[in-house]
């Protein structure tokens, strides 16, 4: 059985966000990352080498193997800066509605810049998935 490849690491958060090459996706991962702090009160930490999460959860993985997870997390990748929701979206049309230019998948939320987005929208969506995941997984 294959075993999970994404997992906590030692590696510096702003080490890695300094390292952007593109300027903007670096400004846009330093400030989300001072969103996330801010929202989830806590320090973030490299989930291997490209994404930085934020509190954890245990889920049940396809091998019925109990796994590790952030609860909210992002990765400024050359493509677009990528957001992970984990309740997905479906949820909440209501914050979607009006978010501004921006691509999803299952539990991803694709940007191009943050500017491409409401700030308030993206906050208060941002706030409902940590207190949504939090609640169903018991991380206080």
């Amino acid at each position: 059985m294959s075993e999970l490849k994404t997992l906590p690491t030692d590696a510096s958060v702003e080490e890695f966000l300094n390292a952007v090459p593109h300027s903007g996706r670096r400004a846009d991962g330093i400030e989300l990352d001072a969103l996330l702090r801010d929202r989830t009160s806590s320090a973030p930490v490299m989930w291997g080498p490209s994404i930085v999460g934020y509190d954890r959860y245990t889920y049940v993985n396809t091998t019925k193997k109990p796994a590790d997870w952030p609860i909210i997390g992002f990765s400024p990748r050359k493509a677009n800066l990528t957001l992970y929701i984990m309740p997905g979206f479906a949820e909440r049309p209501d914050l979607m509605d009006g978010l501004g230019k921006c691509k999803t998948s299952v539990s991803c939320l694709y940007l191009n810049r943050l500017a491409d987005v409401d700030r308030d929208r993206l906050t208060a969506l941002i706030d409902w998935s940590i207190k949504t995941m939090r609640e169903r997984y018991g991380v206080s």
